[in-house]
């Protein structure tokens, strides 16, 4: 059995270890010259920024946690989070809902208060079940926390409206807080939220890349970079997979590659799936890499809900997840902006975007001086996160019905289009190549 994986990202590598570990002939088609996906890291200058994002190593799933810090092996460095919301000037303990005690009185109050009377009105039936992710924000944590932080938070990270995105996904994402912990957070009492990432790894050499590159160790000789998949054509049992001037034969194929690529590279798919494909929403991202002179604050990231302030959404601190990102003396800051294709950031060039960044950290106090910068680069990505709006389950089960026609396995954040992290990349990975076992 002859297996082409199309995309050499994470899950990508992840299946073909899998599958080589059972015996099976196994190739893997990334069009980049570097595997990776957005799990790849760059070094320059003895800095080293991960290009998709701050990724971190944790897990609820003990089986995937065990197999991300295995393949690491000493190539780890072990962290407590130390998160904060930037907020009205603060630092305020992330989750936001742990830290309310931390809040201006005014604004603690009307947290408190909204939460407990959303809580009464949901107990006594008063209040509708929600419909949109909006009204599940205000459902879950009260109009308080819901206006204060996590609307504005969550509308700047996917740059669409809360009441039009579907709540379906939310359950296990944004736990619901326990009622005992907002009440001790309101009144100072020290709690903990997401307590499944209060400790997490890092690779303490080589950026997340590095992970990627620890599980792609017994397969280097599998993956094959440059192809750029130009046509998936089935023919009887076979799968006939072409770049335009090579082309690899099949007996399986699995796409791990955005939806939208894959239907470019099939043919005769009926204009209603390929209408479902377009209407499936995604942001893309810039990543902004600053390498300053001196000191930074003792955080591991930072959310930034205020649109005034900047751009980005998060902004994270490499050099406190490992001190072999940066040179001694020199921590590194990553800051996040998400956008759409045509939108202003989208237009804006790199330099721009990076002036801006800089802008905005002197504001917040948390570059001193423009002189102490010693660092800059931008790195974007198209494909960064999947948006979920109202028709996202009506358009993604058009498409996957029509690749499961055509017995193509569809695994990974954008192929299924599931908003997975690293851990659940590789879970599905695992879940995959069990299906196929046990199949």
């Amino acid at each position: 059995m002859k297996t082409a994986i199309l995309g050499g990202g994470l899950t990508g590598i992840t299946l073909a270890r899998l599958l080589h570990e059972k015996g099976e002939d196994v190739t893997v088609l990334e069009r980049e010259p570097v595997f990776g996906g957005l799990c790849r890291s760059v070094s320059d200058s003895g800095f080293t920024f991960d290009i998709g994002g701050s990724h971190i190593i944790f897990s609820r799933d003990a089986e995937v946690l065990t197999f991300m810090n295995d393949v690491l092996g000493k190539n780890s460095q072990r962290n407590i989070r130390n998160t904060k919301i930037f907020y009205k000037g603060l630092y305020i303990k992330y989750p936001f809902e742990n830290g309310l005690n931390q809040l201006p009185k005014d604004d603690l109050f009307f947290c408190i208060n909204e939460f407990i009377k959303t809580l009464i009105a949901v107990e006594k039936g008063k209040l509708p079940s929600p419909g949109n992710f909006r009204e599940w924000i205000i459902h879950t944590f009260g109009k308080g926390i819901a206006d204060l932080y996590l609307i504005p938070y969550n509308e700047k990270i996917w740059k669409f409206p809360a009441e039009q995105m579907s709540l379906h996904w939310v359950e296990g994402r944004i736990p619901r807080p326990p009622m005992e912990d907002i009440i001790k957070s309101a009144i100072g009492i020290e709690t903990e939220g997401y307590t499944h990432q209060s400790i997490f790894t890092y690779p303490r050499k080589g950026g997340i890349e590095a992970l990627v590159r620890s599980i792609a160790s017994p397969i280097k000789k599998c993956i094959r970079t440059g192809f750029n998949v130009s046509s998936v054509r089935k023919e009887g049992e076979k799968y006939l997979i072409s770049d335009g001037d090579n082309i690899i034969i099949a007996d399986r194929c699995i796409s791990t590659i955005p939806l939208q690529r894959l239907l470019e590279s099939l043919e005769n798919v009926p204009d209603t799936v390929r209408r479902s494909c377009n209407e499936l929403k995604y942001n893309s991202i810039a990543c902004v890499f600053i390498g300053v002179r001196g000191k930074l604050p003792d955080i591991s990231w930072m959310y930034v809900p205020d649109k005034d302030l900047g751009l980005f959404n998060r902004i994270s601190f490499p050099s406190n997840y490992s001190p072999d990102v940066a040179p001694a003396g020199y921590p590194a800051i990553l800051a996040e902006i998400t956008y759409h294709e045509g939108d202003d950031v989208s237009e804006m060039s790199d330099r721009k975007i990076i002036d801006h960044v800089i802008k905005a950290l002197k504001n917040m106090n948390i570059i001193k001086n423009g002189e102490d910068i010693v660092y800059t680069a931008l790195e974007r990505q198209r494909f960064a996160y999947v948006i979920y709006d109202l028709d996202y389950k009506k358009n993604i089960a058009i498409v996957k019905d029509f690749c499961e026609k055509l017995g193509i396995g569809l695994v990974g954040r954008f192929s299924e289009f599931e908003y997975l992290n690293m851990d659940g990349c590789i879970r599905n990975a695992m879940n995959f190549v069990r299906k196929i076992n046990e199949g």
